[in-house]
């Protein structure tokens, strides 16, 4: 296990935020946002650029269709998981601008790619913060568990399409990232069983394929790996307007020092391996 010493000093405990309980103010009454922040730097060249490329910007005569709105997430989902390849960074603050320029990042610095370009074509994104055990991420570093965090926090997107029927959509109008293709309940049926967190496949490319419920509320196969993580969830931080505010209130899963020695070695490991 990592000693303490790497961990944030103002990081969550797991008994400092019980399961389900919001983080504070910000979380309790998040309403999500448009506007370009520190890290999802959504008015940079760069970000511009990947957005053209996508095909994600400015109106068109059915983008207040709920469908539209979806496929088009798809869409940008599908061609992040094409041009920026997985690894196993570990500084979650990096603006997405640099991420692609890398054009290389972790899943966390992955969905906030796919954040950025929601907002720049005006959809509004939050994220709801959770606090992961360490032992999550075992399979991925069978020799090096002891350097593992005790903990990670997470941010997990949420998009306000306008529209979404409740019917299925118990947070209607906003849309977890974990929904993107398909509801839960679908996507645990589906061939090949949960995820693994382990070989080539991460997170961020899992979302299209299988359910990932941090929630407990999917019922899996019986076989396969599982769909429910929530046993992997110490503590449910609440909704922020962005994975900014999460991080300056809670700090990100190792302290700075750790990050900048960390991050050159792992920036360049493929998630794959």
């Amino acid at each position: 296990m990592t000693s303490s010493l790497l961990m944030p000093r103002r990081g969550v405990r797991a008994g400092t935020a019980g399961r389900g309980t919001a983080g504070g103010a910000t979380a309790t009454g998040s309403t999500g946002s448009v506007a370009p922040t520190a890290i999802l730097d959504w008015r940079h060249p760069n970000v511009a650029s990947l957005v053209g490329r996508i095909g994600a910007s400015g109106p068109s005569d059915d983008a207040s269709d709920p469908a539209h709105r979806i496929a088009a997430l798809r869409r940008a989902h599908r061609h992040i998981a094409a041009v920026v390849r997985p690894v196993y960074s570990v500084q979650d603050e990096r603006p997405v601008s640099q991420v692609l320029r890398r054009g290389r990042g972790s899943c966390s610095q992955r969905l906030a790619v796919l954040e950025s370009v929601a907002r720049a074509s005006g959809v509004a994104t939050r994220v709801r913060g959770l606090l992961v055990d360490g032992r999550f991420w075992y399979p991925r570093f069978p020799r090096m568990r002891r350097f593992v965090p005790h903990q990670v926090v997470l941010a997990w997107p949420e998009f306000r399409i306008e529209g979404l029927p409740a019917a299925g959509h118990p947070s209607a109008p906003w849309l977890t990232v974990s929904e993107l293709f398909g509801d839960l309940q679908e996507l645990s049926r589906g061939e090949g069983g949960g995820f693994t967190n382990s070989g080539a496949e991460t997170l961020f490319e899992a979302l299209s394929r299988t359910a990932v419920d941090w929630d407990g509320a999917t019922a899996c196969p019986a076989a396969g790996a599982s769909c429910d993580l929530s046993a992997h969830v110490l503590a449910d931080l609440g909704h922020f307007d962005s994975r900014d505010e999460l991080f300056a209130r809670h700090g990100q899963t190792l302290c700075a020092t750790a990050r900048l020695l960390a991050d050159p070695v792992l920036g360049r490991r493929s998630a794959g391996v």
